[in-house]
């Protein structure tokens, strides 16, 4: 299998399971108890909150460990439910499903053609002090780059506090939640080859935090109930990783990035979306006119190609992508799209296998 969809998941690291092995069979003791199994398990998640801290320039005092970066979002926009929230109109759904629930619904910023938001509207100049703000560092269907530096500093000017879902930049972008001055950050340890179920919600200010179940004390009494200590060694473990390779992985992976996007250059009525945009070093969205997307994602599939058509999260639904759409997306071309994700293990050989893997399905050459 050739597998292009870290974006969705990607695989756990050796380093990272051989870490974990001794809190799944070994050390399993609560990390809530004072015996010394308890006191070795409590160690271990204090250690791997530095980890985690240190990948992104935090505290780690501001490290709260959640289930994922689900998780992190819902405990961030619940918390807000009572203040002026705008979001980008292309949020993840973990953050778009939870203001559906709001009393009062947030507002949705506009984005550009390429998926960067706009701050040259008259809606986006009338955010109130005092209001909050959510807007993804980078795009998990088209790989856009936000430039959150700039949104800080504004949101600085006009007492606005600013969440960002970073679930898609950690590990591949080198950012500082300090320096950013973020109010809160969203991480998620399975897209950085860490294991799944465990995320963390950065927060500067706890006051601002309502859990979201009550039960026990653990992670400041703003998560209840017993940590995942494997995972979360696991994360902490990922995130030493990713701090190390980031660099080398990135450059290594925007190299294949460029290589695929020359050779779709030979395929008729082939749009890469947000071509002129910063995008993530390993992702490349692109739909082929009068080519369904899930249909070409399964002739891969049969071909021993992974890919996706989109968010791993709205996979089951055949409703047109909402980060397309709002980017102006005719929809017909939207549900052509193709996700390419791509990550520290793939080479050159399986960009070659995929460009010849799509010229056997579309006929090429289709060159009238």
């Amino acid at each position: 299998m050739i597998y292009l969809d870290h974006n969705a998941t990607t695989p756990l690291d050796e380093n990272v399971l051989e870490a974990m092995l001794p809190y799944l069979n070994q050390i399993y003791g609560n990390p809530s108890s004072l015996y010394r199994l308890g006191r070795i398990s409590r160690s271990a998640i204090d250690t791997a909150r530095e980890q985690v801290a240190d990948l992104i320039d935090a505290s780690a005092q501001d490290i709260i460990f959640t289930s994922g970066g689900t998780e992190a979002n819902a405990l961030a926009i619940k918390s807000l439910q009572h203040k002026p929230l705008y979001i980008s109109a292309i949020e993840h759904p973990s953050v778009t499903d939870n203001c559906s629930e709001r009393t009062h619904p947030a507002c949705k910023l506009e984005v550009d053609t390429q998926g960067r938001l706009r701050t040259d509207t008259e809606q986006w100049q009338t955010i109130p002090s005092g209001a909050w703000l959510s807007v993804m560092m980078a795009n998990n269907e088209t790989g856009v780059i936000q430039d959150i530096a700039q949104l800080s500093l504004e949101c600085q000017a006009r007492n606005i506090q600013l969440h960002t879902d970073a679930v898609q930049a950690l590990g591949k972008l080198d950012f500082s939640f300090r320096k950013l001055n973020l109010d809160m950050a969203s991480l998620s340890s399975h897209k950085i080859y860490g294991p799944k179920g465990c995320g963390a919600l950065v927060v500067k200010d706890r006051s601002v935090i309502k859990s979201l179940q009550n039960g026990g004390n653990q992670e400041q009494s703003l998560r209840a109930g017993t940590e995942n200590v494997a995972a979360i060694v696991g994360f902490g473990k990922a995130a030493e990783i990713a701090k190390q390779s980031l660099r080398d992985v990135q450059s290594h992976v925007a190299c294949l990035r460029d290589s695929l996007q020359q050779q779709l250059a030979q395929f008729d009525n082939l749009h890469i979306f947000s071509a002129h945009a910063d995008r993530l070093a390993n992702t490349l969205q692109f739909a082929i006119e009068n080519q369904q997307g899930e249909m070409l994602l399964m002739q891969l599939d049969q071909m021993g190609i992974a890919v996706s058509s989109g968010s791993a999260c709205k996979a089951s639904s055949r409703v047109v992508s909402p980060v397309l759409s709002a980017m102006g997306i005719e929809p017909t071309l939207a549900q052509s799209a193709i996700r390419v994700s791509l990550g520290k293990h793939n080479t050159e050989q399986h960009i070659d296998q995929l460009i010849a893997a799509l010229k056997t399905i579309t006929g090429y050459p289709n060159r009238g």
